[in-house]
């Protein structure tokens, strides 16, 4: 039986948990091997900040950041990556959501690709978001009204847990592990397959 394809946007911000970027790429990828209804196909759309913190050379699948947007449109009538994007995709993730980009996203700020694609969006189809940020990030009251804007619109968080971070700080603020945020996409998708 041939499998299906599931386009799938993984969103990247400048946020130092971006380092997970291949590992998640990766995992995902490997549900293929095992998975008989349907295959992922994997977008990625980077920040520019985003691209601090892994190797693009590392990625495998088809990978997007500013410059792509630009190069690509030359004339009336040539496709927008961003609108294109979204069309093609049956569901997007955003890991990390750093604390700018949450806070450009609350308000429809739409300055790069990413967030672009993410004011685009067809509301019908699941878009996922991982925070991820400083304690002192996380704590101040301004990012709380963000997080519940985004819920409000129907987007789904997969919560920040409580760790040492980067930075040396202990508390809630890290995004997710990887094997959260895979299983809770797995699950979305199978819903959608009806799985």
């Amino acid at each position: 039986m041939d499998k299906n394809t599931f386009n799938l946007i993984i969103g990247v911000t400048g946020s130092v948990a971006a380092i997970k970027l291949p590992i998640l790429e990766q995992a995902l990828l490997d549900l293929n091997k095992n998975n008989a209804n349907y295959k992922f196909q994997l977008h990625i759309i980077a920040t520019e900040h985003a691209k601090h913190f892994f190797n693009t050379k590392q990625i495998s699948s088809d990978f997007y950041d500013d410059a792509s947007e630009w190069s690509s449109w030359q004339k009336r009538g040539d496709p927008i990556v961003h609108i294109e994007l979204g069309k093609k995709a049956d569901m997007m993730v955003i890991a990390p959501l750093d604390a700018n980009t949450l806070a450009k996203i609350s308000v429809g700020i739409c300055d790069n690709i990413l967030t672009s694609t993410v004011r685009a969006w067809d509301m019908s189809k699941p878009l996922l978001f991982c925070p991820a940020m400083n304690t002192r990030m996380w704590e101040h009251p301004i990012t709380a009204k963000q997080i519940a804007t985004l819920r409000e619109w129907g987007y789904e968080e997969i919560p920040p847990i409580s760790k040492t971070l980067m930075c040396g700080d202990t508390g809630v603020g890290a995004m997710a592990e990887v094997q959260t945020i895979v299983e809770k996409i797995k699950s979305k998708a199978d819903q959608l397959y009806k799985v």
